[in-house]
């Protein structure tokens, strides 16, 4: 019993020591003055400020030991940048604050960060998002919440995904809105979408006035809208829009993380109104602290404001308990001296400003903060040159029940299903790395991006007026009904593109012609026209050009490309008596060379059968050539060359030095036809400039004529023309190739160029040259080279052999012409060892002792029937002695 009482004493005693420490250590904290601007009637600021106080409160609580402990000094700016300028000068000057959190928002902190830079008092916002608050360079700005411009990558990676090639970005007419639409722009031109038109809205705009922005903006083709704003004026977009229809199939809308970071605040009227927008939202990791902190939260907060219901919190309430956290710190690292201003010499003539202090203990506050890294309930918190480093994002899809994750993004791996789920594929988004997504008006399909304006028009398609080749196109005016038509074959072909597409389009073909019928101007003016947005696009045989392309997009060609020279060819071929003798180019007049051609026996094939092809080409083919071979050639002559009016090629002739007086203009090629048969002498040309369809056509109508000679430039053949950025540039392009690819453009060129197969290609017709003895060189030097060795050889071979009669004469009175004499003779003579000879001596002797056989076997048999055996002789000497009993009786 003693021994508990004597316990009980003990832990009493200590408890009250315990609590002593802490009264004594409650006297002697510093308190320290930090002020709170924020826009305390709007849901953000109610939030920020609970969650500030909860932040101190849950701070101190667990840390009694600190010394220094912040005291609020709270001004209402009441949503006006006056406001929250007054409130910062007066915080500055009269209370003298070490640090201010706020103000709400970027264009209120304007000001403030200037004041604060001056006075060195730390500006801390949780709140002020834009990408310019940057741009003051001062170091005592500090943003705690995300950077606007850090979710443009995000934005741009959606964009990218779905393929879309025109956003037009919607934002407030203020300092919040304006700031991120420079990075915005500059992350969706690095995936190709262009920013054809940029939407921007007073924040007082009035119901009716942005209505009136969003009916210009249903005019439009694009229909892939970026909201930025804040999340009031952006909630009465959306019901806007949505009662005038464009909250229909077909549209796209992508909000930032301004709005869609508010989105479990909003009523279910509102959310209803944003069914199937696309969202970047903030990621934060969902914790156990975080959990608690949420419940907490929402049971005091509910306490406070008795009269809001349903309240939940966001993560601009998780930056300010955050921020809060962050600068007590701060306060506790930099020391407990020096909270004091340095004032300002007195005078009367100072202003407000000029009046205010220098906080000297600023620097050192600044530099704590630079060095604050903690694991706060928004995820790791630190600063990297005034700014925290959050940098994940999520993608929602807003539908009835609220919202549903899309999507993750980060700067390593981009877009995915999953966080940290290791894509590699950063900057190649697609369509696998997100969830489905119900678009506006409850459609399951990927808007395309872009429609055909709603207000009935079709679009206008140019279409150039021509004198000649209208083959291409061709514009007839029926005064019966009043209604041009125009076909071609430009015409055909983008027909069955436009088909190819898997949408519909609406369009007509409007001439470019002036009042009296003819052309408007050259087909520069033409392209011009879509840059001036006179037509929505131009088809015909318009060139693709890098000048041209700096005011239009052109699609992909679909002709083949190319400037190239034609001129006449002339019949170099003679016929008469003595054709047969022109394959000899070369005539044989040598005795010697005469005799060398009969050494080559062995090539006398090949002779004769050159012959009697070149022969019969002579006979038969008729012998074009081409009168120039080089455009330098009549450059440098100074002859006239002809070039197809309205078309780019006099700029290219110029740059090719050409005489501007020496350059004549043809429109049709029966023009053309006459200008190169009068030739460059007699008023017309020597050459025709066109570019390689044209030249198709006229040389299949005049094949006998003219030939193309040379290339002299390179281009991309015949395009459509769009305006710079249209989302038909892509679709029309990949049609292009579908139809060029397949029998449908085999159709239309033999239904509307089919002439130019009528006649063999006339390249072909200009012969080579005839053949002569130089096309044989190669041969008769190996046959030359054969003989001569063969002939040096036997000669070395013959005096060898012969040495002794022809070195060492018999007689040394012999003159020289003798001994020629005699080698001659020698060289003459049979050489009976050779097996010619040898083999014609076995011959003839074989042939002798058959005869002599058979003459014996005859003579034998007829003695039989006319004498006695007894009557033969058997004198080898006298063979014929029989013949005298021949015919002789026995009685004789």
């Amino acid at each position: 019993m003693r021994t508990r009482i004597a316990f009980s004493l003990f832990i009493f005693i200590i408890l009250s020591e315990r609590n002593s420490m802490a009264m004594a250590q409650n006297t002697s904290t510093i308190q320290v003055n930090v002020g709170v601007i924020l826009d305390l009637d709007t849901w953000n600021g109610k939030m920020g400020f609970s969650c500030i106080n909860m932040a101190l409160s849950d701070f101190y609580a667990s840390n009694p030991h600190y010394r220094t402990r912040l005291v609020l000094n709270s001004r209402d700016s009441k949503s006006d940048v006056v406001g929250a300028a007054a409130a910062a000068l007066d915080l500055i000057k009269n209370i003298e604050v070490q640090a201010i959190i706020g103000p709400q928002n970027s264009m209120q902190a304007n000001f403030v960060i200037d004041l604060g830079d001056k006075a060195r008092v730390p500006i801390i916002s949780f709140s002020a998002t834009s990408p310019s608050l940057s741009s003051h360079g001062s170091s005592y700005f500090f943003q705690v919440t995300q950077n606007d411009s850090s979710q443009v990558n995000a934005i741009s990676a959606i964009v990218q995904t779905y393929r879309w090639r025109e956003v037009v970005p919607i934002y407030a007419d203020n300092a919040y809105g304006k700031g991120i639409i420079p990075f915005l722009v500059d992350a969706l031109q690095n995936v190709d979408a262009h920013v054809p038109y940029r939407s921007v809205i007073s924040p007082l705009a009035t119901d009716d006035e942005i209505g009136e922005e969003l009916y210009k903006l249903m005019t439009m083709q694009t229909r892939v809208f970026i909201v930025h704003m804040s999340t009031k004026l952006g909630y009465r977009l959306f019901n806007r829009a949505r009662e005038i229809g464009m909250m229909s199939e077909g549209y796209v809308w992508i909000t930032t993380n301004g709005i869609t970071d508010s989105l479990c605040s909003l009523k279910r009227s509102v959310l209803d109104s944003m069914h199937g927008v696309l969202g970047v939202k903030t990621y934060f990791q969902e914790t156990k602290e975080l959990e608690n902190f949420t419940i907490r939260w929402e049971r005091k907060f509910q306490e406070n404001n008795q009269v809001i219901s349903n309240a939940e919190l966001t993560v601009i309430g998780l930056w300010a308990y955050d921020a809060a956290s962050a600068l007590a710190m701060a306060v506790e690292k930099a020391g407990t001296t020096n909270f004091y201003f340095q004032k300002t010499n007195a005078s009367s003539n100072l202003t407000e400003l000029e009046a205010i202090g220098i906080s000297q203990n600023g620097p050192k506050l600044h530099e704590a903060l630079m060095g604050i890294k903690f694991k706060g309930l928004a995820g790791d918190f630190n600063f990297v040159n005034g700014q925290s480093q959050y940098s994940t994002f999520k993608v929602i899809n807003v539908n009835g029940n609220g919202e549903r994750l899309v999507a993750f993004w980060t700067p390593e791996n981009g877009l995915s299903r999953k966080l940290n789920s290791g894509n590699t594929s950063a900057y190649f988004s697609s369509k696998e790395n997100v969830g489905p997504v119900i678009w506006p008006g409850d459609s399951s399909s990927v808007p395309k991006g872009w429609e055909i304006p709603t207000n009935g028009k079709k679009l206008k398609i140019g279409v150039p007026m021509k004198n000649g080749f209208t083959e291409f196109v061709k514009v007839t005016y029926d005064p019966s009904c009043n209604r041009t038509q125009v076909t071609g074959y430009c015409i055909d072909v983008f027909n069955a593109v436009m088909k190819t597409l898997p949408y519909s389009v609406s369009y007509e073909f409007i001439p470019f012609a002036n009042s009296s019928g003819g052309s408007a101007g050259s087909y520069n003016d033409l392209v011009y026209q879509v840059y001036l947005k006179n037509f929505d696009a131009v088809v015909g045989d318009i060139t693709i050009t890098a000048n041209r392309s700096n005011f239009v997009d052109f699609t992909l060609p679909y002709t083949e490309s190319g400037v190239s020279l034609v001129v006449p060819i002339v019949d170099n071929g003679t016929r008469n008596a003595w054709i047969f003798l022109k394959p000899l180019r070369e005539i044989v007049v040598s005795n010697l060379a005469r005799f060398v051609m009969i050494i080559w026996v062995f090539v006398v094939l090949i002779l004769t059968q050159s012959y009697t092809a070149s022969l019969t080409s002579l006979l038969t083919v008729q012998q074009l050539q081409p009168t120039v071979t080089d455009i330098n050639q009549l450059i440098k002559n100074g002859e006239y060359v002809g070039y197809q009016g309205g078309s780019f090629i006099l700029p290219i002739l110029k740059k090719m030095n050409f005489d501007e007086t020496k350059l004549k203009v043809y429109d049709t090629a029966e023009e053309c036809d006459i200008l190169l048969s009068k030739g460059s002498a007699n008023g017309g040309i020597a050459g025709a400039i066109f570019e390689i369809p044209y030249m198709k056509l006229f040389l299949g109508q005049y094949c006998s004529k003219y030939t193309m000679v040379e290339s002299i430039y390179n281009i991309d053949g015949f395009g459509f023309v769009f305006p710079v950025g249209s989302p038909l540039v892509s679709d029309v392009s990949r049609a292009v190739l579908k139809v060029t690819e397949g029998e449908k453009m085999k159709n239309i060129e033999n239904a509307w160029l089919g002439k130019q197969n009528n006649c063999i290609d006339s390249k072909n017709k200009v012969s080579s040259e005839s053949l002569s003895l130089a096309s044989f060189w190669g041969l008769f030097l190996i046959a030359g080279v054969a003989s001569l060795s063969a002939l040096i050889i036997s000669l070395s071979m013959f005096l060898y052999k012969e040495r002794e009669q022809i070195w060492i004469p018999n007689h040394s009175e012999g003159s020289i012409w003798r001994r020629i004499h005699d080698t001659l003779r020698i060289f003459d003579k049979k050489n009976l060892s050779f097996h010619i000879f040898r083999k014609r001596e076995l011959q003839e002797k074989s042939h002798i002792d058959s005869d002599h056989v058979i003459s014996a076997s005859e003579a034998s048999s007829n003695t039989k029937y006319l004498q006695s055996p007894s009557s033969y002789t058997t004198d080898p000497e006298t063979p014929f002695a029989c013949l005298g009993t021949l015919g002789t009786s026995p009685g004789e």
